[in-house]
């Protein structure tokens, strides 16, 4: 295994061995590993480059180094920045995930249940991509997770810049047992007064996470922003179930023209995701 020091160091080391595969904390990848579906050629170790295991301050951003882990974010002053992102990583998993798991490693696994993603979807995250002789681009992380934008070789997901948006912010899971683990439906939702916009971003029920748009833009004007912005809960339900229909649509109609309904495991599902959105509004709004 190569132990680079630097970004640069650990871009050529994997320029110089194309099949090489960069190993953070692992959580992903050595389960893959043990269940014989890889076998990497050779392994890049990025445990030791310092630069990517904290965050700055960037115009209004955070940029947060790929290689922050779960633990660290979860923690009182990361939380005061960023607390949906905070709340996703205190929900990653047992202690030894969270010691581990990157956040960089999120989005590079792509995971669908990948609690960090609604996040970083909702937020409208760019990912800094570092690549060989020191260049740098920038790629939105629902680029990357819609499979638009690739990772070539010898690249690296080196910064996550996220917007500062100085406003409440909920993000919410539903695991389908008692206490952390899997997600089977999360939702990460969060308000920006500046733009008097709502931002919603529903994860694990899909390869990537969904944004429902025209929820977002209706529950958006009913909104007093310069008020108490408050909502009655006949709107917080209303939206709740927009958000649902707009990520788990209605089956479309037999070839004699009735109604297919959805399997009961189909419409537990869409009942969870309206659930969990209604309650992240309302505690966003409150």
């Amino acid at each position: 295994m190569s132990l680079p020091a630097t970004l640069d160091e650990a871009v050529a080391a994997l320029a110089a061995v194309p099949a090489a595969v960069p190993v953070a904390g692992g959580t992903d990848l050595m389960s893959s590993v043990n269940a014989g579906l890889l076998r990497p050629a050779a392994l890049v170790g990025l445990g030791r480059i310092s630069e990517i295991r904290g965050w700055q301050y960037q115009d209004g951003h955070a940029l947060l180094g790929a290689g922050l882990t779960h633990a660290r974010m979860g923690r009182p002053d990361f939380a005061a920045l960023i607390p949906a992102l905070a709340a996703a990583a205190r929900a990653a998993g047992p202690p030894q995930i969270r010691n581990a798991g990157t956040l960089g490693g999120n989005i590079a696994s792509a995971a669908p249940a990948g609690d960090s993603l609604p996040v970083l979807a909702a937020l409208e995250a760019v990912l800094i991509i570092v690549g060989p002789g020191g260049s740098r681009r920038e790629v939105p992380v629902s680029h990357l997770l819609a499979g638009m934008e690739m990772l070539n070789p010898g690249e690296l997901i080196g910064f996550v810049r996220v917007p500062l948006l100085h406003a409440p912010q909920v993000f919410l899971k539903a695991t389908g047992r008692t206490g952390p683990g899997r997600a089977i439906a999360s939702v990460a939702l969060v308000l920006d007064p500046a733009r008097r916009g709502v931002r919603c971003a529903v994860g694990a029920i899909a390869p990537m996470p969904l944004r429902p748009l025209e929820a977002e833009q209706w529950v958006a004007g009913l909104i007093d922003w310069d008020g108490e912005r408050g909502l009655v809960p006949e709107a917080l339900t209303a939206f709740g179930e927009y958000v649902a229909a707009a990520c788990i649509p209605d089956q479309p109609p037999a070839e004699d023209g009735s109604e297919r309904p959805h399997p009961p495991a189909v419409l537990h599902l869409r009942r969870t995701v309206a659930a969990l959105a209604r309650r992240a509004l309302g505690r966003a709004l409150s």
